[in-house]
């Protein structure tokens, strides 16, 4: 099947401040250079904030991995779990049409959704409420016919309770998942034929059911806000930042080796001090009408900028290194506004690296990007 992006996108895309600080901290699960091993989660988080992948969300995702567009592009189209259109608000369900499922009565739930939702699938309904489409197995033939709506199965449906159920759905209810017609789990209808010493009673619903009315998120998207951010690989409380640098003597190196971090500091402080003051309100850079003789310097080589973004700087009269070193807090604010994408040029740290290049160093970012390893 060819699956393409849809034709209307946004502008832009953006995490929240929730959203991007968990994509952060996913990304240090990987060792440098490998940070790309996070594209599907980055991915799944940017569609439950959304509902859908867009090219911006893409992009963004590519900018912020170090990798090439269209090899995020491939993931995103290649895995199905990936919606390229937009999705109903409440809920996009998919209905099973596997062979168990078609034979107990999957058509009937199709017909359900061309009548209530839209005649053809990944069409949005009138309301802009709910999609559907048909999918492949989802593993829950003894219950069949079942559907997927949101992160929970609705099985042992029948058309005259799932069309009941999208009606709940459009009023702000959140039907309970599982079993339809009062089955505990997956027994037989005609009741247990062994393990009958299994009490099914002692809990109302089975376990997968129960922990999704304890959670109560089964068609609520991912916000960020769910739990705490949690990222034990950075130390045993770690919450997002880097852990706690070792002690001296928790290094294993001798003292003379260990880092400095009374000159570190006064060397911050010092530069803290050089930098100008900040005002609070976005100031428009120094800029240049071209290029300086010797030629524009390759702004790709800052991380989190790619081609289409160096054509933006560009137009906005930024074609240096040195200019983009010497952007304060109010300069980056303007900045900010007219890329409108807030917040990456702090997030991928454009000022030092700028610093570095311009004074003719590098970066492990402009390393990859002169070897070919970033496209």
């Amino acid at each position: 099947m060819l699956r393409r992006l849809h034709h209307e996108q946004p502008e832009s895309f953006a995490f929240t401040a929730a959203n991007l600080a968990w994509a952060e901290g996913q990304i240090t699960k990987y060792p440098e250079g490998r940070q790309a091993s996070a594209v599907i989660p980055l991915l799944w988080r940017a569609q439950e904030q959304e509902g859908w992948l867009s090219k911006p969300a893409i992009e963004a995702i590519a900018d912020m991995l170090g990798m090439a567009y269209i090899r995020v592009l491939e993931v995103a189209s290649f895995y199905f779990m990936f919606q390229l259109q937009p999705v109903g608000s409440v809920a996009h369900i998919q209905i099973c049409g596997t062979t168990s499922c078609m034979i107990c009565g999957a058509e009937d739930l199709i017909a359900v959704c061309r009548e209530k939702i839209a005649d053809k699938p990944h069409q949005l309904s009138e309301d802009g409420k709910f999609s559907w489409e048909e999918v492949e197995c989802l593993g829950s033939c003894t219950n069949a016919p079942m559907a997927q709506i949101g992160k929970d199965y609705y099985e042992d449906l029948t058309a005259e309770g799932f069309a009941k159920m999208i009606d709940e759905m459009a009023a702000g209810q959140v039907p309970v998942p599982g079993p339809q017609n009062g089955r505990y789990a997956a027994e037989p209808l005609s009741g247990l034929t062994s393990l009958t010493e299994y009490d099914s009673g002692k809990t109302k619903y089975n376990a997968s059911v129960q922990l999704a009315t304890d959670i109560g998120d089964s068609i609520k998207r991912i916000d960020g806000t769910e739990v705490p951010l949690s990222t034990p690989w950075l130390g045993k409380n770690a919450t997002g930042t880097k852990a706690t640098p070792p002690k001296a003597a928790e290094t294993g190196k001798p003292a003379n080796q260990q880092k400095k971090p009374a000159a570190k500091k006064a060397k911050a402080d010092k530069a803290e001090a050089a930098a100008p003051a900040a005002t609070g309100k976005p100031k428009k850079p120094r800029t240049m009408k071209a290029p300086r003789k010797a030629g524009a310097d390759d702004l790709k080589q800052l991380k989190g900028v790619g081609p289409k973004l160096e054509q933006t700087l560009n137009e906005l009269g930024f074609w240096h290194f040195d200019q983009i070193a010497k952007w304060g807090a109010d300069e980056i604010a303007w900045v900010d506004d007219n890329l409108k994408f807030k917040g990456r040029i702090e997030r991928d740290g454009w000022i030092e690296q700028a610093k570095i290049l311009a004074e003719g160093g590098e970066t492990t970012f402009s390393n990859k990007v002169k070897k070919g390893d970033v496209y």
